[in-house]
């Protein structure tokens, strides 16, 4: 069961930890423990998007600069 995390899947995992904790469908004994999963799920989208912004903004300025050569 060691599927890699995806942007997506940890993202739906977050909004179901949201829906159940907001519908108080988890118990007490378990709150904790999907906080802590939110915690977790939370940083690795916010590496993610922080990675995706870095390689996205690269290729803008190797674009820019195959632009400015092309005179």
């Amino acid at each position: 069961m060691s599927q890699e995390l995806t942007y997506e899947s940890a993202y739906n995992e977050l909004q179901l930890i949201a829906e159940e904790i907001e519908n108080e469908a988890v118990s007490v004994d378990l709150l904790a423990e999907k906080v802590k999963r939110a915690a977790i799920l939370i940083e690795f989208c916010q590496q993610k998007l922080r990675a995706t912004e870095t390689e996205v903004n690269n290729i803008i300025k190797q674009m820019e600069g195959s632009k400015g050569g092309e005179k």
